[in-house]
């Protein structure tokens, strides 16, 4: 049977109306060995694509394979526009059966997609998948569009995105109503859309945690198109961007045409609460919020000043770290009041006072207990922290002295930074103290000596330096650390202008996974990436417009997208190959590279 799979792709071609390329669109695998590797395919349908006039009620679409099949992952298979309830596909025999729960709409083209949904029943070989179009009206629309859906922070391709089209252009429709016609993105965060109207559309893409085809902010990512769109181009056969590929084609995925581009992003919430409590230890605790930029107008402990409470927000200020700076013992359940704005039933802000009950861990409160000190050991009776320094990052970050908990006494005048030269010679020099911005307990420790291959530095945290909330001093302890010698080791300086605002220059690694180094500039600069290792490395540059280092959230009814993100292109690739032992330079100019985005 499988050898006369060509002529059967042929005669139903042949068969379907002139206008619908779909019937083309089966791929079929090479045969060969003794195991079958060959999907299913269609041998029949019924009624044919591009039929006409189908019922409102209790219709139902019999796609007949040749050979025995099952339905693998049955959300595969996406009708557009969407219904309320979602199409039932069952097999029966060698066909699969497709009916529909809601009554259709009158003079409307509907696509069902059948995407992977399907494969053979022996082997598993999945199906390719297959667009079949049917309208409840006398004709089928003939118009189409394509996009791409990427994620504004990476620009990844976003796979199973859920591209909607509303005739109705309010902004509340895309909150409120299914869309006029929805496809989902493939591997490449590819859409089409095809059989569509010749009308303006508003243009939505949504990672659609329901699944229910509506945008649901708390849940939803999302993206637009600023604009209106109307599609430009028809139905016809054989044209590319409306066959099925295997994801694997690289080269044929590559040369679809994309006509707009989506970036998703998620939305600030829009109600304002606390969320979550934990209880970290007897004296520390933090609180998480809904929405960033959390308004505390005050707080404190029950039964305890206000002054003894240290806290910090972390960077989007929707978390709180609090620490009791009290040396009584801690009680089971601290009482902790916060008088904050929080989001009230009718959406607005106001003050609130609330009371949250902290309450101690049994196995937190275990670690802590009588029996617990008894057996205490060295480490659980001293002001516990880290001292680090990493060759290729000390130039930069110098020495990063972290602890454990808040100190309350400080003496980093008795730091002592010493360094010997090649010759054994010793000197020594003073250092230079920054408070992460981030972090009250981290601190970078700076040389301001100028750093030299072949020199050893030193650094010691003398005993009885710092004192913790609890009262506890720290050890000494020194730190040893010299620039890499590895002469296979590369560097990269790169030249920035065009810097008329502010900029985060990111380094990352091959997987975009990694930052290597990071800058934030505003001005034209020369940016040094010394001790990179062989291989390939991005470089991204996003817009921090309002100048927060931070890469803000798009608004959908503020019409406003996220700052943008780009990738510096070298060459044609957005890859930067370093080989060993290279000394690279690279001009790179923003206002050309935002310009043309």
């Amino acid at each position: 049977m499988k050898k006369y799979i060509p002529l059967i792709i042929a005669l139903l071609a042949l068969l379907a109306p002139v206008f619908t390329p779909s019937c083309a669109n089966t791929t079929q695998a090479p045969s060969g060995g003794k195991k079958d590797t060959i999907p299913p395919v269609i041998v029949n349908i019924k009624p044919l694509p591009g039929a006409t006039s189908f019922p409102l009620e209790k219709g139902k679409i019999v796609f007949e394979f040749d050979e025995y099949v099952n339905i693998k992952t049955a959300t595969d298979i996406f009708l557009s526009p969407p219904l309320e309830k979602k199409p039932k596909a069952k097999v029966v025999g060698r066909s699969v059966v497709v009916t529909f729960e809601n009554p259709l709409e009158p003079n409307t083209t509907y696509t069902l997609n059948l995407n992977s949904a399907i494969v053979d029943n022996n082997e598993g070989n999945k199906f390719p998948g297959f667009t079949y179009v049917f309208s409840t009206g006398e004709q089928i629309d003939s118009m189409f569009i394509t996009g791409t859906v990427l994620d504004c922070n990476t620009l990844a391709p976003v796979k199973g995105a859920t591209v909607m089209l509303y005739k109705d252009h309010s902004d509340s429709a895309v909150f409120l109503k299914r869309p006029y016609a929805a496809g989902r993105t493939d591997d490449w965060g590819y859409f089409v859309l095809p059989y569509i109207q010749d009308t303006l559309y508003r243009v939505y893409a949504i990672k659609d945690a329901g699944n229910d085809n509506i945008y649901s902010p708390d849940a939803d990512r999302v993206a637009f198109i600023d604009s209106l769109v109307r599609p430009e181009w028809k139905v016809a056969d054989s044209i590319p961007e409306l066959l099925k590929y295997d994801m694997t084609d690289t080269l044929g995925c590559q040369e679809r045409r994309s006509q707009y581009e989506l970036k998703v992003f998620r939305e600030r919430p829009s109600k304002q609460y606390i969320v979550n409590k934990v209880r970290t230890s007897p004296r520390s605790a933090y609180i998480t919020f809904m929405a960033p930029d959390a308004w505390i107008d005050s707080l404190w402990f029950g039964g305890y000043p206000a002054d003894r409470v240290i806290s910090q927000f972390n960077l989007q200020q929707d978390s709180l770290e609090l620490w009791l700076n009290d040396r009584r013992p801690a009680p089971d359940t601290l009482h902790l009041f916060v008088n904050y704005r929080k989001t009230d039933t009718l959406g607005v802000m106001k003050p609130e006072l609330e009371h949250i009950k902290l309450v101690m861990d049994p196995e937190v409160k275990k670690n802590y207990s009588k029996s617990r000190r008894r057996n205490l050991k060295h480490e659980d009776t001293i002001c516990v922290y880290t001292l680090k320094a990493e060759p290729e990052m000390v130039e930069t970050d110098g020495y990063v002295l972290e602890f454990k908990n808040p100190i309350i006494y400080e003496k980093f005048d008795s730091l002592q930074f010493r360094y010997v030269n090649p010759k054994q010679k010793e000197f020594k020099d003073k250092v230079a103290i920054e408070v992460d911005s981030l972090n009250l307990r981290k601190y970078n420790i700076r040389p301001k000596v100028k750093l030299q291959p072949g020199f050893e530095y030193f650094l010691k945290v003398p005993a009885r330096s710092f004192q913790d909330i609890y009262g506890y001093w720290c050890d000494s302890t020194e730190v040893k650390v010299a620039l890499p010698t590895d002469e296979t080791l590369s560097l990269l300086n790169a030249t920035i202008t065009g810097v008329d605002r502010k900029f985060i220059v990111d380094l990352l690694d091959e997987k975009r996974t990694k930052v290597i180094r990071s800058y934030i500039i505003d001005k034209d600069c020369t940016l040094s990436f010394p001790y990179l290792k062989a291989g390939r490395y991005s470089l991204r540059i996003a817009d921090d417009g309002n100048r927060n280092s931070l890469v803000d959230t798009g608004d959908l009814l503020a019409h406003r997208q996220p700052e943008q993100v780009l990738f510096v292109k070298f060459g044609e690739s957005e890859y930067l190959d370093v080989l060993k032992s290279a000394e690279l330079e690279q001009t790179i100019d923003l206002s050309t590279l935002f310009e043309k985005r």
